[in-house]
């Protein structure tokens, strides 16, 4: 996202870059709006932690000072957080560490990031864009500034209403995914695939919108913002109960597919302990490079307790980033694709399936598949068994 002169673009890839940023001064003071996009992790407890949003308020604050022009500058949050975080948490530091007013001296607003990477259908600038400002006229000056990017913008009443919207769109998704997750494990027991029904029940023009189950839920969105409301809730004396049985049934999904592993080794006279497993596909999902909050990592590490010994293949991912949760697999590369490796292997669990993966190859060539993705339901002929997952 730019403006004529790239200044939007510069500070938006900088923020994500360092939340804290160092070399920005310049940069800030000759800029009009300061888009805020950095991480809004979980706590050990399942707590916000919106510090990086804090850090970097308190590191910008000092340049929105309205230069020769006059003209009051733009600061606008686009990290999913609880509503609240920007009229309360984010202004008290702005306004603290500048002794400038917010809505007077400088501008505030809140427009979540919406996105869907890997996709070709939906860019950012044909997402519909909301938005909500902490005055009228700073909800004014966001959407002049969003206009200049993308298709359509949709002006909300607060900002408040506005981070609420983008937790609402995650929980709607997260809710959903554990529901098909639970039906995959109890159609499973009835020998009922779970996949030709959510194929059969999305030919309901009406009333129905599909979602598929999976090892576990990843990326930074669906895995986390949900309990940031949950969070939230308790300062109003409120349960969200929906939130937390999703993510109890999502987060139990890793273990159910090694259960899986486990009785699938098992019927063919193979024990865990031991086995040689690849994971196929590391990132969390389909055709792209993102690993964050992946649950290939989860399965990793739980086949890894057992015993089992781990190697990963995925077209995109040659070589695992540092990663907070798991540094031991930092550096791990992937193996080659070929007969003669995946042959080696006592099973291939199928965690993401990207599209670069020859799946008729993998039919031919493994010894046994777990797949979680139904990945394999389009291979006309396989001389692999495959267990679905």
């Amino acid at each position: 996202m730019a403006d004529p002169d790239g200044h939007f673009l510069a500070v938006r890839q900088q923020l994500r870059r360092n939340p804290v940023p160092q070399a920005l001064p310049e940069i800030i003071r000759s800029c009009d709006a300061i888009l805020i996009c950095v991480p809004t992790p979980l706590g050990q407890h399942r707590e916000p932690d919106i510090s990086y949003v804090l850090e970097t308020g308190k590191s910008i604050a000092p340049f929105l000072k309205a230069d020769s022009s006059k003209r009051k500058k733009l600061v606008v949050l686009e990290s999913t957080t609880y509503p609240g975080t920007t009229d309360e948490n984010l202004r008290e530091i702005l306004e603290t560490c500048s002794g400038l007013i917010a809505g007077q001296d400088f501008h505030l607003a809140y427009s979540p990031e919406r996105e869907d990477p890997g996709s070709a259908e939906h860019s950012v600038k044909s997402i519909p864009k909301v938005m909500g400002g902490y005055t009228p006229e700073c909800l004014s000056k966001c959407v002049d500034l969003y206009s200049i990017a993308v298709d359509e913008v949709y002006p909300v009443s607060s900002t408040r209403l506005a981070e609420a919207t983008k937790l609402t769109e995650n929980i709607f998704r997260c809710v959903n995914i554990a529901l098909v997750n639970e039906l995959k494990m109890v159609y499973g027991k009835m020998d009922i695939n779970v996949w030709e029904v959510i194929e059969a029940a999305a030919t309901k023009p009406f009333g129905f919108m599909p979602f598929y189950p999976g090892p576990g839920l990843g990326g930074h969105c669906i895995p986390i913002d949900p309990f940031y409301l949950s969070w939230k809730a308790h300062e109003v004396d409120t349960r969200t109960r929906f939130i937390e049985l999703a993510g109890e049934i999502n987060q139990s999904m890793p273990q159910y597919v090694v259960n899986t592993v486990t009785k699938a080794l098992n019927q063919e006279g193979k024990s865990l302990h031991g086995s040689r497993i690849l994971i196929l596909g590391l990132a969390y999902k389909s055709n792209i490079d993102d690993t964050r909050e992946s649950p290939s990592f989860a399965l990793i590490e739980l086949l890894a307790l057992e015993g089992a010994l781990i190697d990963f293949f995925d077209p995109h991912i040659n070589t695992i980033p540092k990663i907070r949760k798991y540094p031991k697999l930092e550096e791990k590369k992937s193996v080659n694709w070929s007969k003669e490796v995946i042959a080696g292997y006592d099973l291939v669990l199928i965690s993401t399936a990207h599209d670069a993966v020859n799946f008729d190859e993998l039919g031919r060539w493994a010894n046994i598949i777990v797949d979680t993705r139904n990945a394999m339901a389009s291979v006309a002929e396989s001389n692999a068994k495959v267990y679905a997952a």
